[in-house]
């Protein structure tokens, strides 16, 4: 706070090189939510680079969180209560711990999920205040363009006049990090302990971080949770991805491309992230890019190639990923046999040099699973933790990382065949099981169990992010990976260690690492 404790009345104010800012204290916390970190990308900045944005003059109200990015409502993603959607969305949000020193603290910089087309920094879910208050850390929320906005690369429709920049979502965080770099020891945090993380799409981002080689000194420690860490594509694919929007959209003329209104973007968009799935099974429409410069590689060929970012890393997976896909009816991941079998094939045109294990044998690997499941368990495996056991593998010989896999359902999830399904650990990350919890979730009870585990996942992220092993009071300890004792934390009502917990599945994989193009 220019840390002299300055208020205006009970508002707290920080002044940083961004700007001075007035938050809010509530529930033990100092919000100070809707900090611009880059100048709007609309008009001609649309589809550009993110822009520094000028220190503006005066206080800054900061007490409301900003614009969401555009995107279609979707039934699965609470936004809040009445959302403001605008392409104007490059905002931040600060959590510090109101009675912590508020000088030094870790900071947590959070990279929300949603198939990189739905969601934002500022979802009620993502309420930093227990977190922030359990863990002693400040927590950094933010937003960033997606779909059609954030993951389309049109620069190969660049002209003189009409230039288009690609990897845009990417470029975001990477802006919303030098951010925090350069201005989050004003708000008590400690530029040189950074832990970025992620869920889902999020977490995606957070792995290709690890292979970007402009993200070293802005990250200190990643974790990846439930990262699709291998769907990340080269432009060859981006391209197919947008000429087929542009189809959609029936605009091909660069010139007129920015005049287009937002609605239809995300409608044309939204189609594309509908078709993609269903013509090439196994692969999404979009995602961060291999453009050879940005992102040099394929982040899961370099991560377990033990070639990324040697920081500290904690990834994991849930037991049960694909259920909600299942249940969404989502196209995002190959669940019957026709979607399974082209998803090979279509693998085996994309690289012909690639060593494919045979159905047989990746099925034998699931041969206790009843037939209905194995879809379950290959959609899963495929899209989540095959490549994290892949990364997992080749990023333990060059830091500390810690594998874990989620296992723990309330009742009712179990009942209505969810399970451990995707994002379901993030009520326990985020403390949420303890103020009331939307849906019935704990219908059938649980929420006690679910306290106590939340508790201790927090502890363990918390711990990560000051420095430490990812351990808690009166629970096992996390030992990091390596190839030998291959150590998985499963978290559950107990958590357990468990050696070499995949070994059926990698046996039906191979080591191979399969990758879309």
């Amino acid at each position: 706070m220019s840390q002299s404790g300055e208020s205006t009345g009970d508002e707290p104010v920080v002044r940083c090189a961004a700007g001075a800012f007035t938050g809010t204290v509530r529930d033990g916390v100092r919000l100070f939510a809707g900090i611009r970190y880059a100048q709007a990308p609309v008009g001609e900045a649309r589809w550009r680079d993110p822009r520094p944005v000028p220190a503006p003059e005066g206080l800054v109200d900061a007490t409301r969180f900003g614009a969401v990015a555009p995107q279609q409502v979707n039934k699965a993603m609470d936004l809040g209560p009445d959302p403001v959607m605008d392409e104007d969305c490059l905002f931040l949000n600060v959590w510090v711990p109101a009675d912590a020193d508020p000088h030094g603290l870790p900071v947590m910089v959070w990279v929300h999920g949603g198939a990189y087309t739905f969601g934002s920094g500022s979802q009620p879910l993502y309420d930093a205040r227990r977190l922030a208050t359990a863990g002693d850390v400040v927590v950094v929320t933010i937003n960033y363009r997606i779909g059609g906005l954030g993951f389309l690369d049109l620069s190969g429709f660049s002209s003189g006049d009409h230039v288009f920049d690609g990897n845009l979502a990417l470029k975001d965080v990477l802006a919303a990090l030098e951010w925090v770099q350069e201005n989050i020891e004003a708000f008590g945090g400690d530029p040189a302990r950074v832990t970025v993380f992620g869920e889902s799409a999020g977490g995606g981002l957070v792995t290709t971080l690890l292979a970007t080689p402009r993200a070293e000194g802005l990250v200190h420690r990643v974790i990846a949770e439930s990262s699709p860490v291998s769907s990340v594509y080269g432009r060859e694919r981006s391209q197919r991805v947008a000429d087929r929007f542009l189809s959609l959209l029936g605009e091909h003329d660069p010139a007129r491309l920015r005049d287009v209104p937002a609605e239809r973007v995300v409608d044309a968009a939204t189609r594309v992230f509908a078709q993609i799935p269903a013509v090439d099974p196994g692969t999404i429409a979009f995602s961060p890019i291999v453009d050879g410069d940005l992102v040099p590689e394929s982040p899961i060929t370099v991560l377990a190639e033990g070639r990324a970012l040697p920081v500290p890393l904690l990834i994991g997976t849930n037991k049960d990923e694909a259920s909600f896909f299942r249940f969404m009816k989502s196209p995002l991941l190959p669940i019957t046999d026709e979607q399974i079998d082209r998803m090979f094939v279509d693998l085996k045109v994309e690289d012909p040099l690639l060593t494919l294990p045979e159905m047989e044998q990746v099925r034998a690997a699931y041969e206790d699973t009843r037939h209905r499941a194995m879809g379950l368990g290959i959609a899963r495996d495929v899209g989540f933790r095959m490549p994290t056991l892949w990364a997992v593998e080749g990023h333990s010989r060059v830091a500390p990382t810690y594998l874990y896999r989620f296992d723990h359902a309330t009742p009712f999830l179990r009942m209505v065949g969810l399970g451990a399904t995707h994002g379901s650990e993030l009520p326990y990350v985020w403390g949420a099981v303890d103020g009331p919890t939307k849906g019935p979730v704990f219908r059938l009870g649980g929420r006690h169990a679910a306290q106590r585990i939340s508790h201790r996942v927090m502890r363990r992220w918390t711990a990560f992010a000051h420095g430490h092993a990812p351990d808690a009071a009166d629970a096992v300890s996390w030992p990091p990976f390596d190839e030998d004792r291959r150590a998985t934390l499963v978290i559950d009502g107990v958590d357990r260690v468990v050696d070499d917990l995949d070994a059926t599945v990698r046996a039906g994989w191979g080591d191979e690492v399969l990758a879309f193009t």
